[in-house]
């Protein structure tokens, strides 16, 4: 009798932690199901459909009333939904933070042009001479700028991107989605990579092979330090005329004045010595010679300007002397610079030696208007 109460007292406790292990094991969470050993549980964008992609990303914005395209007769995004991956890039040709871009777009050009991905330039101006198509012309060529640019001079297409930065690059996925976007310089690899992944996502969605990232390296990049660089983009049209350190009065501004530049010029200043004409975007060299002179600290020094008429030589000076061609810019020979056409030029370059340094620009005739200072 007691051994068969002995059996049955231990049948009980088995039945109990039977239960015991079959209740945690219910409340333990549920893993999710992964069929093959190396696959990743983590849900990749790639994956989304349509309508989950309505809820995290902008459907992508048309060209809007464009004012010319080079390297192409016409161009729509529209067309290129649904077959490739878009790249749109906002820039303007004199901003020296949109040419050191270029080498990059230029290179993803080569290298993804033929597998999928469309890039598309929208030139919207900065100042009014970026508006003429021949100047655009000019600088695209110059630039070595293969794939389709669209003149943007009333800002539409950038009004309909709420963009507010040159440069600044959209990338739009196979389903016309804004699934990525980067404002200014850098940034290189991670924009490279997503661009792969767009590229994969469309070779998958058409039934194609996987493409892997080129790792070659894009020519012509100019490298910069911007933590030494310590002047800022300085303008010259009365709009942003903080830094003109002798304006003889403020009614000075829109019209000819007399400028006396002084003999000492302060750290991220500039002065003009002459008659000037002073305008919203501008300053104009008025008598028949004139000067600037600003006090920067960086490694390079870049002067958006032009002349009106024919070409207009300028001396260029480095701390008082006549700048040797070893710290000269890629646009100064012998000491000297010709202003023609409207665009940027690289008057110092003290090939990566950061310091404070005073640049005159003594010009020889009158004409030349300067708009803005940049520097790297």
């Amino acid at each position: 009798m007691k051994e068969t109460n002995k059996k049955i007292i231990t049948a009980i406790a088995i039945v109990l932690v039977l239960g015991t292990i079959f209740y945690l094991e219910q409340k333990k969470p549920k893993q999710p199901q992964v069929s093959g050993s190396n696959q990743d549980i983590q849900v990749s964008e790639n994956t989304m459909n349509k309508e989950e992609k309505v809820k995290k990303y902008e459907v992508a914005k048309e060209i809007s009333s464009p004012d010319g395209f080079i390297n192409t007769d016409n161009i729509t995004i529209a067309e290129h939904i649904g077959k490739d991956v878009i790249l749109v890039d906002f820039w303007t040709y004199s901003c020296i933070n949109c040419q050191r871009t270029l080498p990059h777009l230029n290179s993803w050009q080569e290298k993804y042009g033929d597998k999928g991905l469309v890039i598309i330039g929208v030139h919207t101006p900065e100042f009014d001479f970026e508006k003429e198509y021949g100047n655009v012309k000019r600088a695209v060529e110059k630039f070595g700028v293969t794939y389709p640019v669209v003149l943007d001079n009333d800002y539409s297409t950038w009004t309909s991107y709420k963009n507010r930065y040159w440069p600044r690059k959209y990338l739009i996925d196979i389903d016309g989605f804004i699934v990525y976007d980067h404002i200014g310089e850098g940034g290189y690899d991670e924009t490279e990579d997503k661009i792969v992944e767009l590229l994969n996502e469309r070779s998958e969605r058409l039934g194609m092979g996987d493409i892997t990232r080129d790792m070659s390296a894009p020519e012509g990049v100019d490298e910069v330090n911007f933590a030494k660089v310590k002047s800022p983009e300085t303008y010259l049209g009365s709009a942003r005329i903080q830094y003109l350190a002798n304006l003889p009065a403020q009614d000075c501004l829109g019209r000819i004045c007399e400028f006396t530049a002084p003999e000492k010029v302060s750290l991220n200043t500039y002065v003009l010595g002459g008659s000037w004409e002073i305008k919203e975007e501008e300053a104009t060299l008025k008598s028949d010679t004139g000067s600037i002179i600003i006090r920067f600290s960086a490694n390079k020094v870049n002067f958006v300007g032009g002349s009106s008429g024919e070409e207009t030589r300028a001396e260029i000076y480095l701390d008082g002397k006549l700048v040797e061609q070893k710290n000269a810019g890629e646009d100064v020979r012998e000491g000297s610079v010709s202003f023609g056409a409207h665009q940027l030029y690289n008057l110092i370059d003290l090939k990566g030696d950061y310091g404070e340094h005073t640049l005159e620009i003594r010009i020889l005739k009158g004409g030349v208007s300067g708009f803005a200072f940049t520097f790297g």
